[in-house]
């Protein structure tokens, strides 16, 4: 028995103190949502170096965003004190694993300098790659080809591995050859290539492996849920020998599949370590009992899934409000007037979060925000480092750091304009592409062999020679000093302050950049360039901001928030209709999704959904989303929202929530015979051709869902007696 009045107990529950005073071994931590899990990570590890005597440099606690890694080793520096914490190594898997290449880059492919690059570089190196196969990228969108390649590397896949099934695999396995020769010749990694790297090293280095076994003898890992499988394996073959695993996680609150997360690795963990010792954590420290009772009610139904009943000692609580809107303005203006009622009672607007599926939706939301005066912070909008007078300097930065990176040459070889021309770094890139080298590289050449015409050559040749000069200079300058010096010496200052307000904008974000420099005079350039790389959205999120916070459900994660407002709960957004044509398990990830936004909230929740939605500029019919009708009546203040009977107001037919695959829902009788059928090929008026999903009387109404054959459209649902759509047959 645990004495639970030792100093790191004391403030901790019963099955708190058994998850931090747990035996060494693998130990897995089911912890619900609120349930105090960071505190049960810093109390293990204090457990670990006061009571076990572990070494702090054999610790490595590994998290999922820099902010939750900043708050874990503030925590510990607290608790242990400045430099015990130091000795430990706690960060995100990323930066976790770009030390360790930089450390044993003789091992690898690539020199200790290599740049990482952010998701916009991927994406502009991808955009390259398709122009130099010659592909249509409207047909092969480079977005999609990006996103299979990113799937293959956490499959742990090679280009010459990737599964060829059909024509559209060939393209991709060969975009995904060229993607990587590129990153080669750049000496650059991608997101994906910091977690690969590491495991292939591991794979083919006994004797590295054997070193890092010694050295982290005892791995945290927090958010285990959200592992890909290259960070599954990655833990597997540090662990293997010492066993030494301790993962926190909440299969419930997987929502990461579409980057790669799996959270069937916690079937693989305790497949992989049958002696695992497994603990709950069920108390919520964060939730209300109505809030929670509600979001127990919605997750209950997902199958494949540790059951957890969690509970709460905030009895009681505000009943959820459940709103109908007509359309997406109207929604908006409802969110607009309540946030406006809660001002009125001393609730502080830094207090209350507005969520929603998809990015497009706070379009409304802002629009009615801006006339309200409302101020608010769009979180997932344009990041700070990735605007384009940022993205600029910072390529700079990247050409002082490392001249062959492919990106950051082109990107500003002619920014400010110097006279090198579209046609001139044509020649370039492809002279590049034909020597398997880098456009510096490339550049260099051609100037030696007088290839690039007399105009050219001057502005390449100057464009040259400060890159050659700033690299130079790197090693005995501060980044802000070499910043300043890149400044001046391009002119990027009268460049950007053209006399407009945008213009000086612009140049104070410049600014707020050799800030952030100048307050880390320690950081060598290669650091900070890694920093950058490795920011997140929710990194930036000041908490202090006096606005309203709009956010993506999927942006929640890891946030809270005393009033949350969950927007657009109609079939087609939540569950999405991606998700509903997939599979059973995307529509419980779903489901997870909605029950991860519920469970953001600690004392009140408003959910909202719209009678119509407009998209592609036409407003079309929706249907409350299904996860609403498993929502208990007991803590909604008006559950008939929920049957969606419009007899106030603009009229309609009733609509039932959806069926969930756990509880179908009983169909009235009705008469009305239906129209459409599965697999019919149909007309609509805007959307053109299409075929038939599904068709089902719900009520008096008959509900169409159509795939389009234009992917621009893509699948709508619709009311029978309400749209033009028409068998096909008949035009």
């Amino acid at each position: 028995m645990v004495d639970q009045t030792h100093p790191l107990l004391r403030n901790l529950n019963t099955q708190q103190c058994e998850a931090v005073t747990v035996a060494d071994g693998p130990v897995l931590v089911l912890a619900g949502p609120g349930s105090g899990k960071t505190r049960v990570l810093t109390h293990r590890i204090a457990w670990m170096l006061s009571e076990i005597q572990t070494p702090a440099w054999q610790i490595l606690a590994v998290t999922f965003t820099n902010k939750a890694a900043r708050q874990m080793r503030e925590r510990l520096t607290t608790m242990v004190g400045r430099e015990t914490a130091l000795d430990m190594s706690v960060g995100t898997f990323h930066a976790t694993c770009a030390r360790i290449l930089r450390r044993e880059a003789e091992h690898t492919r690539f020199s200790r300098d290599y740049l990482i690059l952010d998701a916009d570089d991927q994406l502009a190196l991808m955009k390259l790659v398709v122009k130099e196969l010659g592909l249509d990228d409207k047909k092969y969108r480079p977005a999609a080809l990006l996103n299979a390649v990113s799937q293959a590397k956490n499959e742990l896949l090679t280009p010459e591995q990737y599964p060829i099934r059909t024509y559209h695999d060939e393209i991709v396995a060969r975009a995904f050859t060229r993607y990587q020769a590129a990153l080669r010749s750049s000496n650059a990694l991608d997101f994906d290539d910091l977690l690969v790297e590491p495991v292939r090293l591991f794979q083919t280095e006994a004797e590295l492996l054997e070193k890092y076994r010694r050295r982290f003898r005892y791995i945290l890992v927090d958010e285990f849920q959200d592992t890909n499988l290259a960070q599954y394996v990655l833990l597997r073959l540090l662990t293997q020998e010492h066993r030494s695993l301790y993962a926190v996680a909440d299969e419930d609150q997987s929502i990461y599949s579409w980057r790669g997360a799996d959270y069937r690795n916690i079937r693989r963990l305790r497949q992989d370590y049958p002696e695992l010792t497994q603990i709950l954590l069920t108390e919520n420290y964060r939730s209300t009992e109505v809030i929670l009772n509600a979001a127990q009610a919605v997750i209950a139904h997902n199958p494949d899934r540790t059951p957890k009943q969690l509970f709460t000692k905030k009895k009681g609580g505000a009943t959820i409000t459940l709103r109908e809107a007509y359309d997406e303005q109207e929604e908006a203006a409802f969110v607009a007037r309540e946030i406006q009622s809660l001002q009125r009672t001393g609730k502080a607007l830094n207090e209350i979060a507005v969520m929603y599926r998809t990015n497009a939706q706070s379009r409304a939301l802002e629009e009615t925000f801006i006339r309200e005066k409302l101020p608010y912070r769009l979180i997932g909008g344009v990041r700070f480092y990735a605007r384009k007078e940022i993205k600029d300097v910072l390529a700079y930065l990247r050409l002082a750091q490392n001249s062959d990176d492919n990106i950051s040459f082109q990107r500003v070889v002619n920014v400010p304009a110097r006279g090198i021309g579209t046609r001139t770094l044509a020649t370039i890139v492809e002279s590049a592409t034909q020597a398997n080298c880098s456009a510096y590289q490339a550049a260099q050449q051609l100037l030696q062999e007088r290839a690039l015409g007399s105009r050219a050559e001057r502005p390449v040749q100057f464009f040259l020679s400060l890159v050659a000069g700033w690299q130079e200079a790197r090693e005995s300058m501060t980044v802000v000093a070499l910043l300043d010096r890149i400044l001046g010496e391009v002119d990027y200052q009268s460049f950007l302050r053209d006399g407009s307000d945008e213009g000086e904008s612009r140049w104070e974000n410049v600014l707020a950049l050799r800030a952030v420099t100048a307050e880390k005079p320690d950081l060598t350039l290669i650091d900070f360039l890694t920093e950058v790389a490795l920011v997140a959205d929710v990194d930036d999120i000041d908490e202090e901001v006096r606005a309203v916070t709009l956010l993506t459900l999927h942006s929640a994660k890891g946030l809270e928030y005393p009033i949350v407002f969950i927007t657009g709960l109609e079939e087609g957004l939540l569950p999405h209709s991606r998700s509903i044509e997939d599979s059973p398990e995307a529509v419980a990830e779903e489901r997870r999704l909605f029950y991860v936004g519920i469970t953001r909230a600690e004392e009140r929740l408003y959910l909202s959904y719209a009678f119509r939605r407009g998209w592609y500029g036409n407003s079309d019919p929706t249907g409350p989303s299904r996860f609403l009708g498993d929502l208990p009546n007991t803590g909604l203040a008006n559950p008939k929202a929920r049957s969606n009977n419009r007899s106030q107001g603009w009229g309609g037919s009733s609509w039932k929530t959806a069926p969930t695959q756990a509880a179908p829902a009983r169909r009235e009788r009705t008469s009305i015979q239906p129209r459409f059928q599965r697999g019919q090929r149909v007309h609509h008026r805007r959307f053109g051709d299409g075929a038939v999903q599904e068709s089902v009387i719900e009520g008096n109404e008959e509900i169409v869902t159509v795939l389009f054959f234009d992917n621009r459209i893509g699948v709508k649902q619709f009311l029978a007696s309400m749209a033009p759509l028409e068998p096909a047959a008949e035009h």
